[in-house]
């Protein structure tokens, strides 16, 4: 086993060494080619000033000033990191770079040639236009070898044969000219053929040569016409409308084979390949206008702490880790019951973030003696509370699970935060908290009593935040419906009128970091969810998305309305309303709350001290859950 582990890292290192190498031979090789272009343009600059001939008084400083002018290219293009990434890909921005760092060498040089001259004399006669025409021929001769490259990777393109299936690419801004650039060189897997849009200012124009064909509405006589066999949907944002108009349109020309160009595609600039686009999905037909996040605030937020996720394996947890991860924090702890679902996002984060420091942690939020002794040990900053029971006809049989976990958890987890200095807990909460029928919202709700409490009598914040459902969250309602669905149905809808809203996980996410960023403590921050979405619309678009009709090749089987189920889930009462804020998507509930420290430490007991005794009931315990929210 020893001897295989040497052997691995001793491949791992020669091969770090061959790419290492490789990229020095090429950084040599630009830089040497640029000292070299950079003195033949200065010497054609002096050639050209004094018409072929070359004046005998600059013989002795002639190789000086090729040195100097060489040397100052040479740096600023260094500073402007033009030997950092491959110029196959160069665009406008590459170029304004190059045009920079030339620009700088250009005026150093005029520079030291007007303080020389009546100094040392060294720039004595010095001809000012050859400066000008050294700096005009070095754009051309350093430019004309970095989009060399280019030219000619395209210019092999358009030689090659016209192979691949016929492709329409739907978006003619900033996102389809990037997915065209990186594709037209994938002509084994795409032709494409033409573009769509739905801007009249883009009709009539071409994009890389590649011309569009009209707007959305024309997708079945393009596709008839030009036989395209796969549509690719590249808009510069989350437009739930025009993709889904898209769709539609794709699906009446008989083109199964859409695919979608994924959000913040761009790859630090790196290529674009087949693997990266990803077929057409709920969300994005679903899909509302992505919020505005500060980024600022969250990162000045995360950014050098010690954070804990408790609940990290569940799907709001996992995300929370995963994002909280880009922002550079001193450690995260990463606390779950779950051991396989742990293990699996340790490994995840390891990959993706080598550099950053984990710590896992099994355990219960119900063992309050480890959850004090873990918060003791670890001391975290911010605590972010993702860990709970969610699954609402479950609950209703098993009411004391709930109160175990999402009652009495949260108050050992909130009272080692007060006990040990935690400065920041956030509690994630649910619209079912609101005017509770179910044992799970019942417990939320009494959650967010909790924390609400301690934050008036504690120097940690305590803030709580509340949304709806979360698309393709574990055990949600999608995961359901597509398992239904490969099974050949029926899907199964409780209700035709049974309405929520939904999010996806990663703005769930991000807009939980930055309500706990914002929050000063004590606020029940709302999630603007939206637009509710009907339950049984989503099973049919679901359907079709697999390539079915609804209730033609998959029936939909209405069920009933299960125990604890509302028609329409609310984020807040009437009695409380909102407050807006200036962040985007976040608002504040005015929530009263009149249950004093004393009041909900002896609900908390009383709580307890039924787990204790060797009698227990499921009348019982609901009757206990529903005091603890009485207020």
């Amino acid at each position: 086993m020893r001897t295989m582990l040497l052997t691995q890292l001793k491949n791992f290192i020669q091969k770090a060494d061959i790419i290492g190498i490789l990229i020095a031979r090429r950084t040599l090789l630009f830089k040497t080619a640029d000292v070299l272009l950079s003195m033949a343009a200065f010497f054609f600059a002096f050639l050209l000033r004094f018409e072929g001939i070359f004046p005998q008084q600059y013989y002795a400083n002639f190789p000086y000033y090729l040195l100097i002018f060489a040397c100052l290219n040479l740096i600023f293009l260094h500073y402007e990191r033009l030997y950092a990434f491959s110029w196959s890909y160069v665009g406008l921005k590459e170029l304004a770079k190059l045009w920079k760092a030339l620009t700088y060498a250009a005026v150093i040089f005029m520079l030291l040639i007007f303080i020389d001259r009546d100094t040392f004399g060294f720039f004595a006669g010095f001809p000012r236009s050859v400066v000008l025409l050294s700096y005009l021929m070095s754009l051309i001769f350093i430019g004309g070898l970095r989009i060399s490259k280019r030219l000619w990777s395209e210019f092999k393109m358009g030689s090659l044969p016209a192979t691949g299936k016929p492709t329409l690419i739907v978006g003619a801004g900033r996102q389809g000219e990037h997915l065209i650039r990186h594709l037209q060189n994938a002509q084994s897997v795409y032709r494409v053929i033409g573009i769509v849009d739905s801007s009249p200012t883009n009709q009539g124009i071409s994009v890389h040569g590649v011309p569009v064909l009209g707007y959305l509405e024309n997708i079945p006589k393009i596709v008839r016409d030009y036989d395209v066999q796969r549509i690719v949907i590249a808009f510069e944002s989350d437009h739930a409308r025009d993709v889904r108009k898209t769709t539609q349109f794709a699906r009446e020309a008989g083109v199964t084979d859409i695919k979608i160009m994924p959000e913040y595609s761009e790859l630090l600039g790196q290529a674009l390949s087949f693997r990266d686009l990803k077929e057409i999905s709920v969300e994005d037909l679903l899909g509302r206008e992505p919020a505005k996040i500060d980024t600022g605030e969250i990162k000045k937020f995360l950014h050098g702490k010690k954070i804990m996720v408790v609940g990290a394996a569940g799907s709001i947890g996992s995300e929370l880790c995963r994002q909280i991860s880009q922002f550079l924090p001193d450690k995260l702890l990463l606390l779950d019951f779950n051991e396989s679902g742990l293990f699996e996002l340790e490994n995840e984060l390891r990959r993706s973030f080598p550099n950053a420091e984990f710590k896992t942690i099994i355990a219960n939020v119900f063992d309050k003696q480890k959850i004090e002794i873990v918060i003791a040990e670890h001391r975290p900053e911010i605590i972010f509370h993702a860990a709970a029971y969610k699954h609402v006809p479950l609950m209703e049989g098993h009411p004391e699970e709930a109160a175990k976990i999402n009652i009495l958890g949260t108050s050992y987890l909130a009272e080692a935060a007060t006990k040990y200095g935690v400065k920041k807990f956030v509690f994630i909460s649910t619209d079912k908290a609101v005017k509770p029928i179910c044992v799970m919202g019942k417990a939320k709700r009494a959650a967010e009593i909790i924390v609400k409490t301690l934050n008036e009598e504690e120097s940690t914040k305590f803030v709580s935040v509340r949304f709806g459902n979360v698309l393709n969250s574990r055990g949600s309602i999608v995961p359901l419906f597509q398992e239904q669905i490969k099974r050949g149905g029926p899907v199964t809808v409780t209700h035709p009128d049974m309405i929520r809203y939904f999010m996806t996980i990663p703005e769930a996410a991000l807009l939980v970091m930055e309500a706990g960023a914002i929050g000063k403590g004590g606020e029940v921050f709302i999630l603007d969810m939206g637009k509710p979405i009907k339950i049984i619309e989503l099973a049919k678009e679901l359907i079709r998305i697999s390539g079915y009709t609804p209730d033609v090749d998959i029936p939909i089987s209405i069920t009933g309305i299960r125990p604890g189920e509302k028609i329409f889930e609310e984020l807040l009462t009437k009695e409380e309303g909102t407050t807006a804020t200036k962040w985007e998507k976040i608002f504040i509930a005015k929530v009263e709350n009149s249950v004093s420290r004393k009041e909900i430490e002896s609900r908390l007991r009383g709580l307890e001290s039924y787990f204790k005794k060797p009698e227990q009931s499921k009348e019982k315990i609901l009757k206990i859950i529903d005091k603890f929210i009485e207020f």
